[in-house]
């Protein structure tokens, strides 16, 4: 398995956040990856994303303008339920767009 630092952002960094990483650890492993997540608010996002420990990020709130330096991928399917898989194909195109 490939091992991922996927950033997981909702608009108080703990409920919807959660819920999307978990599912992100659930549907990827189908993928061969394992994901490691952590979950923050969009206000901690552009300094997380520039520490350099994260391969992409998965947000369910709008993130404030910033060079992230990361794909970011919309991660509102997960709530709604509706565009999942899709979603999961974006997260994986973003993670092979960084070399995993």
């Amino acid at each position: 398995m490939t091992s991922v630092n996927i950033l997981s952002i909702c608009g108080s960094g703990t409920v919807t956040s959660s819920m999307v990483a978990a599912k992100l650890k659930d549907k990827l492993a189908a993928y061969g990856y394992q994901v490691n997540a952590t979950e923050a608010k969009p206000t901690e996002a552009l300094n997380l994303a520039q520490s350099g420990r994260f391969d992409i990020i998965a947000n369910t709130s709008p993130l404030p303008k910033g060079d992230y330096g990361i794909p970011c991928v919309n991660a509102f399917a997960c709530i709604t339920g509706m565009g999942e898989d899709k979603f999961f194909e974006d997260v994986v195109a973003a993670l092979k767009s960084v070399g995993k």
